[in-house]
């Protein structure tokens, strides 16, 4: 059934709870910014921007993610349009998404001890051609007409799976890239690559999608895989070096677990990606929906917002990586974890396409800091035999968590409509950043 909507009416009262919250919630940001810490930040020295640069295999990598990464995007905006033009349904957009999260939940904390047992270039090279076929099936059923939304579903399912395996390779490889030294900017650059292709490529899609329809989206999608295979194929990597003990794969990853167990600041950064994974990226899954209902756009305007929130990442990822080799970690994590739920309250009470747009990228900005802080914390903070089993649980917690939350946000739109369902989702994230702040201060003396 077709839901309608009103996006220029809102009942005063949501209007006047709305504006009290993002008053109070600027005001408890410029309170974090003055006291998150008593050393000042230090300045952004730009010839440390692109100190991974220096590494062959790194540049490779940059090129071949980056290219790849774009078609990526090009296809996650075009099939969020096309499964709500099918269904004209928020809830069918949940269902994608936890079709893609699922195996997570089954596979990665597997996968995670695969990735300290096999060299990881190769298990890569075995997922992204994975990723490439799948891209294919999809573009030949929508050349053909005869996609359906349960073809999406069962091909997010089986990408899902291909994620499961490639997300604990794909961060631990950096460690074979780059020195122990450079290892923050590289994850700041990978970010940053990340979220280039997320400015270019959904604007890119939504341009190709009004122009020629969502198959070739998905086409150029296939064809990028072939950017990373090449570069991990020319790489010149140290010789793979296997364990020195075999146990069983379920006592590996109960050491990593303990491991986890018993270094708090560890636990902490998981549970914080947890919390924000759940309930404060609710909005990416609600972006096609709110395009057109709440602003009366189409596929187009979907893809400047898709872009916005690119943009904002981006910079965010860029600053850190221009910061150089900082001691600042834990506090520019609390600075994200306040601004990007801040942002997305904005994003929520607003109806004017271009402040909608300003708003994303700050909450791009926010979310891009939390999230690089912590993935660099965890990164150098585990000691080398246990990266990718850590490493494992933290990306479960993010990309795992990710398909529940967007389950729950397309069905609770579905019943009171995208703009509260995203506030909530805003104040749940808000609410957890201020409690860390207040009752976990070491949080923020984290190096």
């Amino acid at each position: 059934m077709t839901r309608t909507t009103q996006p220029n009416k809102q009942s005063t009262e949501q209007a006047a709870l709305i504006k009290r919250v993002t008053s109070r919630s600027a005001a408890i940001l410029r309170l974090a910014a003055e006291q998150v810490g008593g050393r000042p930040f230090p300045q952004i020295r730009l010839k440390q921007t692109f100190a991974a640069f220096q590494y062959r295999n790194y540049r490779l990598w940059f090129i071949g993610q980056l290219i790849s990464l774009v078609g990526t995007w090009m296809q996650t905006t075009a099939q969020g349009y096309l499964v709500f033009q099918l269904t004209q349904s928020p809830i069918y957009l949940g269902y994608v998404g936890f079709a893609t999260g699922v195996p997570s939940w089954l596979f990665m904390l597997y996968a995670g001890v695969i990735a300290d047992r096999m060299p990881r270039r190769n298990l890569l090279l075995i997922t992204q051609t994975t990723m490439l076929l799948l891209a294919f099936i999809l573009a030949g059923l929508t050349f053909s007409n005869l996609v359906q939304p349960w073809h999406i579903i069962l091909l997010a399912l089986a990408l899902g799976v291909a994620t499961a395996f490639d997300a604990p390779a794909r961060q631990s490889f950096v460690f074979e890239m780059v020195e122990r030294e450079d290892m923050a900017n590289a994850i700041a650059l990978n970010s940053s690559m990340f979220n280039l292709a997320t400015v270019v490529g959904p604007a890119i899609g939504g341009i190709i999608y009004a122009l020629v329809g969502p198959a070739w989206c998905f086409t150029f999608n296939g064809l990028s895989f072939l950017g990373v295979i090449t570069a991990l194929s020319l790489m010149r990597l140290k010789p793979f070096v296997a364990p020195s003990r075999t146990t069983a794969a379920l006592a590996d990853l109960r050491e990593g677990l303990r491991y986890i167990r018993s270094n708090s600041a560890i636990r902490t950064l998981i549970g914080a990606a947890a919390v924000i994974s759940l309930f404060g990226l609710a909005y990416m899954t609600l972006i096609p929906a709110w395009a057109v209902t709440v602003l009366g756009g189409d596929e187009t305007t979907n893809g400047w917002l898709q872009s916005a929130r690119g943009l904002g990442a981006l910079s965010g990822a860029m600053m850190i990586a221009s910061l150089g080799r900082i001691n600042y970690k834990g506090k520019l994590l609390t600075i994200g974890m306040l601004f990007f739920p801040g942002l997305l309250l904005l994003f929520a009470m607003t109806r004017w396409l271009p402040l909608s747009l300003l708003a994303l990228v700050g909450a791009g900005w926010g979310f891009m800091v939390l999230f690089n802080m912590a993935n660099t914390l965890i990164q150098t903070l585990v000691s080398d035999e246990l990266r990718g089993r850590v490493v494992s649980v933290y990306t479960l917690s993010f990309f795992g968590l990710m398909p529940l939350g967007a389950l729950l946000a397309g069905g609770v739109a579905e019943v009171i409509g995208e703009p509260l369902t995203i506030t909530f989702s805003a104040l749940i994230s808000l609410g957890f950043a201020i409690f860390l702040w207040a009752r976990v201060p070491e949080l923020r003396r984290l190096e």
